[in-house]
């Protein structure tokens, strides 16, 4: 399990285990917060194609979808 602060996701780098459509490198490109500040999704970035998609920023904790960094 990634170890991760909700804060610092903003600009982060991920690589997908599992690369869908060529798709392997991603940059978090925006934090949606509530009210209180609290990160509740992110918006992931495919680096080849531009592609954005929204997803809960607990994901990026599953080692088996996701790696910290390009690798």
């Amino acid at each position: 399990m990634n170890r991760i602060n909700p804060a610092k996701l903003l600009l982060s780098k991920w690589t997908a285990t599992r690369p869908r459509h060529k798709e392997k490198h991603f940059l978090v490109t925006e934090l949606f917060r509530d009210e209180q500040g609290t990160v509740l999704e992110i918006e992931l970035q495919a680096v080849l194609t531009r592609r954005a998609e929204r997803l809960a920023w607990h994901n990026l904790q599953d080692a088996e979808h996701w790696k910290m960094g390009w690798k």
